[in-house]
């Protein structure tokens, strides 16, 4: 017996060695953690569970025979995470490069088809060479087994990803279908084709940073939603991040006390936007403020700036934020806006969280490049995701709501619950200068009398009584108010129910 116990110690041994001492060096030189730190950061103290420790690649070719390390160079289990059950693997660099072979395909297949069925969410650490080249097509069908999985898990458990080396060729694609994906600066890299082969082709020199680096995809391509230093801060705002959400769509958000004043006043906010219509001001604080204890984790803050997406708690409940932000583009919505705050709306609607939605737009933005590439169907992607969501929605006019950017934007008319607006709020087809010069043509060259005639159209429409007195604004509050109408609307809304009719899936226009 005691044979079996050491032969049993010996391969748990060899399995927690992963590629071994020169490696896990490698590995830590390069500012990365190992497969099993991350995880050991990730999850509660002690409180992971390892399974397939011992699962082995079955290749003969090319003298794989000879190379085999237990675990086949990735880790899964399952732990708690904020003191609730949650899913990770975590694919170990330093064996074999971490590839993908179909063994390890499996390790993941078989971790998230658990994961489906206690319904709990899949954290998955990607740190891959790529396909194992030694396996062929065992590996690219291996590929396409997780990605079938993503597919059937969207929508129903939360799935996030973390890029912490890196991702290329066909890797990228599962991480491009869960929820969100966070990278680390400097270590890590997502690309469909490396340099080399950029080079080739397109005799286009790039480096990896450049064509895959954590500042690309959150800045210019959208394809991750943040970015860290480190290992270690990534993984930590992934704790704090996954806090907000639920296990899977059949379950609240968890709810965290708090001592935050549900009905508590904030007298700063009166005084946040300015007198001058045409003077910017910074929507975060708004949001930040609104907040318990203003905590707000927002995502995608270095892409499409001219709008602010994000999480955070009232009265103890997740919430997702949604606000054109004045600072950029003067919050004017365009393709990126459009393509990012839909995406998030259909987020929070798959795991009924409620939505609070702060609108200063003047319009979509102008221009041939906006046109050319397809702002009538972008802008129609929020347009859908705002009027399929069937969770509480509210929302807030503090400035200016024009065009079709008004309707767009949780308007009444796209069933939005609760609708109000800041005395500020100009609710027009347009902005006045602009409606007279088109209704009063022939005064163009009159500069008196467009004038008068702009303060007319001012007083008359760019305010939001006569949205009110249609019905499209439930009221007109003060700022300072904000937070103690949308906590006491959220604990109205607590029992809404609204179904869509029934179809197989919609034909969002993507």
């Amino acid at each position: 017996m005691s044979t079996i116990h050491t032969r049993l110690e010996d391969m748990r041994s060899a399995a927690l060695a992963g590629g071994g001492a020169k490696r896990v060096d490698a590995q830590h030189n390069k500012g990365k953690l190992t497969a099993r730190e991350r995880l050991a950061v990730l999850f509660d103290p002690h409180t992971f569970r390892e399974w397939d420790m011992f699962v082995e690649h079955d290749c003969h070719d090319f003298g794989m025979q000879d190379n085999r390390v237990p675990g086949d160079g990735v880790v899964i289990g399952y732990g708690q995470i904020n003191g609730r059950l949650s899913f990770a693997f975590s694919q170990d660099f330093t064996v074999l490069g971490g590839s993908l072979s179909a063994a390890h395909a499996r390790k993941i297949c078989k971790l998230m088809d658990h994961a489906m069925k206690v319904k709990a969410p899949v954290i998955g650490i990607n740190d891959s060479g790529g396909a194992r080249i030694q396996e062929g097509v065992a590996s690219l069908g291996g590929y396409a087994d997780v990605f079938q999985r993503n597919i059937m898990a969207s929508g129903v458990i939360p799935q996030i990803s973390l890029i912490m080396g890196p991702c290329a060729g066909g890797a990228v694609y599962s991480p491009a279908m869960t929820d969100f994906i966070f990278m680390v600066r400097d270590t890590s890299y997502m690309f469909v084709t490396g340099p080399e082969v950029v080079k080739t082709v397109t005799h286009e020199e790039v480096t990896q940073e450049e064509l895959g680096g954590a500042g690309t995809h959150t800045t210019k391509s959208s394809v991750a939603d943040a970015a860290f230093d480190n290992d270690l801060e990534a993984l930590l705002q992934v704790r704090r991040f996954l806090h907000f959400l639920p296990a899977s769509n059949r379950e609240p958000a968890p709810r965290r006390d708090t001592s935050d004043d549900p009905g508590r006043l904030i007298p700063a906010l009166d005084s946040l936007i300015p007198d001058n219509a045409n003077l910017p001001y910074d929507i975060r604080e708004l949001v930040t403020r609104v907040c318990d204890e203003e905590d707000f984790f927002e995502v995608q803050a270095d892409f499409a700036a001219n709008i602010v997406i994000g999480l955070g708690r009232m009265n103890g409940e997740t919430v997702g934020f949604v606000a054109n932000q004045p600072m950029i583009l003067a919050g004017c919505l365009d393709i990126n806006a459009s393509r990012k705050a839909a995406r998030f709306v259909r987020f929070c609607d798959a795991f009924s969280i409620p939505i609070v939605t702060f609108v200063d737009v003047p319009g979509f933005l102008p221009g041939s490049a906006q046109e050319f590439g397809g702002i009538i169907k972008h802008g129609a992607k929020l347009l859908f995701a705002y009027g399929e969501a069937t969770v509480p929605k509210i929302t807030i006019i503090t400035r200016k709501a024009y065009g079709g950017a008004y309707d767009v934007m949780s308007s009444k008319h796209l069933r939005g619950d609760v609708n109000y607006a800041y005395p500020t709020a100009e609710i027009a087809v347009m902005g006045p200068k602009g409606a007279v010069e088109i209704i009063f043509r022939a005064d163009r060259n009159d500069p008196e009398r467009i004038e008068a005639r702009t303060s007319e159209y001012r007083e008359k429409f760019a305010n939001p009584f006569v949205a009110g007195r249609l019905g499209f604004i439930d009221d007109v509050i003060r700022p300072h108010s904000t937070r103690a109408h949308i906590c006491r609307d959220l604990d109205m809304l607590r029992s809404k129910h609204v179904e869509n009719p029934w179809k197989k899936h919609d034909n969002i226009p993507l």
